[in-house]
């Protein structure tokens, strides 16, 4: 029996689509019940950006995240790229499949667990193409104002932004704060180790970029808990801070980025 033919723009495969100008990226690990929310608010968001790509990585959740995934892809983001790791590696593994996966120049993260406003993108995005224009390599970072969080998380992350604006000197209020913008190929010149995520305005400073905070909402987790304790944070942060600080020192790039350099 011949399979049924199918008209060519009703499946259209992804490569097909315009070249996007922004990927959207979310890693999520356990989110199950978080997920389909958020990928709901995001693909009423899309219509208001420029030609975007979300992908979404699964690190090894071991509930039923990937089939809410799926069910968002079949019913609202149609054009949703998925990858999924066998066990769980980490959150900075999964934002470098992700972005290594990823076919636009511009790279925007957010979480899985709808605390994230991802309407903040377009002001993100407008920002990081104005400093562009001037030859800058962007990393916006967006602030979150009035966390809504526990206070002893908030105690937590306030002491370990103070503890890293003195030693790394970043510049940043808010270093870990999920919604991030900059040139993928940024992302990609970095060295690749498992907390990385958290140190990206120190890091990307040091290969060229500008660093730029815009102030943006923060809201209640829609569902459950973190998967990080104050306590194991703080205990790998220092080791992790520590590593970030030599990398800082060492670090001796001509302009920025390996490609930059020109053959003569």
């Amino acid at each position: 029996m011949r399979p049924e033919t199918v008209a060519p723009d009703r499946w259209a495969p992804v490569s097909s689509a315009p070249l996007p100008e922004l990927a959207v990226v979310i890693t999520v690990l356990n989110e199950e019940r978080n997920i389909l929310p958020v990928c709901r608010e995001l693909a009423q968001i899309l219509p208001s950006l420029p030609p975007v790509e979300v992908i979404i990585v699964d690190d090894g959740s071991t509930d039923a995240t990937m089939a809410r995934l799926l069910e968002a892809r079949q019913a609202f983001l149609p054009r949703l790229r998925l990858f999924a790791h066998p066990r769980r590696l980490g959150k900075s593994a999964a934002l470098r499949t992700a972005i290594t996966h990823a076919r636009a120049p511009w790279i925007a993260t957010m979480d899985g667990d709808g605390q994230d406003d991802p309407a903040t993108f377009t002001a993100m995005l407008h920002h990081a193409r104005n400093r562009a224009r001037k030859g800058e390599r962007p990393l916006i970072v967006g602030v979150r104002h009035k966390r809504r969080d526990s206070f002893s998380r908030r105690l937590a992350t306030r002491l370990a932004n103070g503890l890293r604006r003195r030693l790394l000197k970043d510049g940043c209020p808010d270093t870990g704060a999920p919604l991030k913008l900059f040139p993928r190929q940024l992302f990609l010149a970095l060295p690749q180790f498992e907390g990385l995520h958290r140190f990206l305005p120190a890091l990307m400073t040091s290969y060229g970029a500008q660093l730029h905070c815009l102030e943006t909402r923060h809201r209640p987790r829609l569902h459950g808990q973190s998967k990080y304790t104050n306590l194991n944070r703080a205990l790998v942060g220092i080791a992790d801070l520590l590593g970030v600080l030599w990398l800082q020192r060492r670090t001796r790039l001509p302009n920025g980025l390996p490609e930059d350099v020109r053959e003569i």
